[in-house]
């Protein structure tokens, strides 16, 4: 999140591409992932460790085990050449503005000067996973006008508001400190919000026969990682709102 708001803050960013990959674990192509993986590993003796693996309930040539040991590692090294390699090296030289990616695990988001070459992006992007069976989930993905100036442009645009986009979690939306300076605020995503209180609620459901402070100990422990995540300068209200559930 700091990255992504560093750039939008502090570089010429004026749109960013909201992307979101469609069942992307569950699509991942075997003879891809291996091939990737040769190109960075010699030890046969791993290479087949990994193909067993990739193999374990998996019934067709595609896709690997969510959760799995070491599923995060394939699929960061998956998209590092899919992504990663491929916009730093054929994609920013061919920019008339600046350009950035940022990722995540298999969230990531694209920051652009210019729409021009948002546009022209969002159109081989699609071609580029296709080719490596990936596909963008059309619902998720958006084009956003994002930057110090979006508050002017959305009023020429007749909106109240400059749109807002998501990220790992967060909502990100156009706001000014109490000098009047343009600052990208962060606030705890809705569903984000609604699926910590389930969690939480279903644990106090699970432990309603345990001793008090057992309880007690078990509450703060999920609500400290909960904090630990989304604490962050501005989001009082997101947190606040977890805290007053699990106080209700």
């Amino acid at each position: 999140m700091a990255t992504l708001n560093e750039i939008i803050a502090g570089r010429k960013v004026g749109w960013v591409l909201e992307a979101d990959l469609k069942n992307f674990f569950g699509s991942l192509d075997h003879e891809w992932v291996m091939r990737i993986v040769e190109h960075r590993v010699g030890d046969p003796r791993i290479l087949n460790l990994i193909k067993r693996w990739l193999k374990a309930d998996v019934l067709d040539e595609e896709g690997t085990p969510q959760g799995g040991s070491i599923s995060v590692l394939l699929s960061n090294l998956y998209l590092h050449y899919v992504l990663d390699l491929w916009f730093e090296k054929a994609i920013k030289p061919r920019m008339e503005g600046e350009a950035y990616l940022v990722r995540y695990r298999y969230d990531f988001v694209v920051c652009f000067q210019y729409r021009s070459d948002a546009v022209r992006v969002q159109e081989v992007l699609t071609k580029r996973l296709q080719k490596f069976t990936l596909t963008l989930e059309l619902s998720k993905t958006k084009l956003v006008e994002f930057s110090r100036y979006a508050q002017k442009y959305a009023g020429k645009r007749g909106r109240k508001r400059p749109k807002t986009l998501k990220f790992l979690g967060f909502t990100f939306y156009c706001s000014r400190n109490l000098k009047g300076n343009f600052r990208v605020g962060m606030r705890t995503e809705n569903i984000r919000v609604h699926r910590s209180m389930q969690r939480l609620s279903d644990l106090m459901r699970r432990m309603m026969h345990l001793p008090i402070q057992e309880q007690v100990k078990n509450l703060n422990s999920v609500q400290r990682g909960h904090y630990a995540y989304f604490g962050i300068a501005g989001n009082y209200l997101g947190i606040s709102r977890v805290y007053r559930s699990v106080e209700r």
